[in-house]
């Protein structure tokens, strides 16, 4: 499995909110850190509020924050609802050609393996992937 930019930044920003709670961040602090367009950063934002993960508030005083403890987010949840995963193979997909799917028996194993990296990380909460906050804070920094 693989995540594509756009999970793969939303995770990170989570990360960033949950080791900066509970102050507000900035869009473009975000982006600063990532070295990512703050266009980008807006739109991951705007599907993680409307998801319900995070908080967004206008103004000078405004910025995002997360919209629960890190310890109630799960991983697997997230990456469920802010991006539909790409089909594993072909036979996955909407309007598939493939000559073999009537007979073939490689689509469950690799839909089991598909569910299995899911539930794995939905074992894990956000506070678990930012246990180091003393050191990720640290990076963090380093890098706006």
């Amino acid at each position: 499995m693989q995540l594509d930019k756009f999970s793969d930044y939303a995770l990170r920003v989570m990360m960033v909110l949950a080791v900066r709670a509970p102050e507000r961040v900035s869009a473009r602090e975000i982006a600063d850190t990532f070295a990512i367009s703050e266009n980008h950063v807006a739109k991951i934002a705007t599907v993680l509020v409307r998801e319900g993960y995070v908080l967004s508030q206008r103004g000078r005083a405004g910025g995002l924050c997360l919209a629960h403890p890190a310890a109630e987010i799960s991983v697997g949840a997230v990456l469920r609802q802010i991006k539909a995963p790409p089909p594993v193979a072909e036979c996955f997909a909407a309007g598939t050609s493939c000559r073999i799917l009537p007979a073939c028996g490689l689509r469950s194993p690799l839909k089991d393996a598909q569910e299995a990296f899911f539930t794995v990380l939905d074992g894990y909460s956000l506070a678990d992937i930012t246990v180091q906050q003393g050191a990720l804070a640290g990076l963090l920094a380093a890098a706006s």
